[in-house]
């Protein structure tokens, strides 16, 4: 029987927090451990009761959606977090990216694909709705200190590893690397993991956010 997802709900609606919590918790692999109404309760209850994952609200009270992602990020067993909002400006899914988000959704998604992006998420895939995934496409590179500063990064990379940048950033998941690119799933996961650690990155959304500005994809 696969392990249940431990969610954790974060929004300053309590509305919203007992619909999602209704609709998530009967998908029968999810169990809402906890809810939030702001980022300063949602760290401290990540701390109590250990989420895989977090849907964050990002305009709340007190600590907003974007230092909340941040500092749960810095934790030692860090969640997941998936931005789940109205709000779906360049800045606001450039700053919740570089925070440390996983996913980014807007609230009008549909039900089951946001307990499907809950589930892919959880899975260590990061998952952005169509429309983020399309301006993220389309967002050009506006400052060359941006730019540089990411092939500056990007140059600390192996061939083999720059090559598996790209194809993150193209949205392929590691099977798919692996037959693109003629190595075992296993081999792709080290170059991830070396990724991250040369980079200083937390997850594969800010792989992919990098190479964007670098201009690769």
């Amino acid at each position: 029987m696969a392990r249940m997802i431990r969610l954790l709900l974060v929004d300053d609606d309590a509305l919203v927090r007992a619909g999602l919590s209704m609709m998530l918790d009967g998908t029968g692999d999810i169990t809402v451990v906890a809810e939030a109404g702001d980022g300063r309760e949602a760290v401290t209850a990540a701390d109590a009761h250990s989420p895989d994952v977090v849907l964050m609200d990002l305009q709340m009270p007190h600590v907003d959606g974007i230092t909340a992602t941040r500092q749960l990020r810095s934790l030692p067993n860090a969640p997941e977090v998936i931005v789940l909002t109205t709000f779906d400006t360049d800045e606001h899914i450039v700053h919740a990216l570089r925070a440390g988000a996983s996913g980014f959704l807007l609230k009008d998604t549909p039900p089951a694909d946001i307990a499907a992006a809950v589930a892919r998420v959880a899975a260590g895939n990061p998952m952005l709705s169509p429309g983020v995934m399309r301006r993220l496409m389309d967002r050009t590179v506006t400052h060359t200190d941006a730019y540089e500063r990411a092939r500056s990064a990007l140059a600390a990379l192996t061939p083999r590893e720059h090559d598996v940048a790209v194809a993150i950033a193209n949205g392929r998941s590691n099977a798919e690397i692996a037959t693109a690119l003629l190595m075992s799933v296993t081999t792709v996961k080290s170059h991830v993991s070396s990724i991250l650690t040369k980079l200083g990155l937390d997850n594969r959304t800010q792989i992919a956010l990098l190479a964007h500005d670098a201009d690769l994809v």
